[in-house]
């Protein structure tokens, strides 16, 4: 298979996941254990997204710059700074240390 008809296939697929969300009746969607769950899968995605787009290269796993912006961002939102003030903090930091590590 070419890649394109990957991209087309996954393509289908998040169309038909959401079309059949606009398709279930709503008294399932007002079950109380459907918001919390909806909740919890976005947090674990957005998790394991960050999780892998910081450690991993490749197939390797890796410490680096990254790391150090991620932390840097994370103190920066512990702090209540405003979202583009966490990017330019999580920035600056990765230049810092790629700087500082040649």
């Amino acid at each position: 298979m070419t890649l394109w008809i990957w991209i087309l296939a996954a393509c289908v697929i998040a169309f038909a996941t959401k079309f059949v969300g606009y398709l279930l009746p709503e008294k399932w969607l007002e079950n109380p254990w459907v918001l919390p769950l909806s909740q919890g899968v976005t947090v674990g995605l957005l998790a394991s997204l960050v999780a892998a787009n910081t450690f991993v290269d490749g197939t390797t796993i890796v410490l680096d710059a990254r790391l150090a912006a991620l932390v840097a961002a994370a103190v920066a939102l512990l702090l209540r700074a405003p979202y583009l003030v966490v990017v330019i903090v999580g920035a600056v930091a990765a230049a810092l240390t790629r700087l500082l590590m040649g």
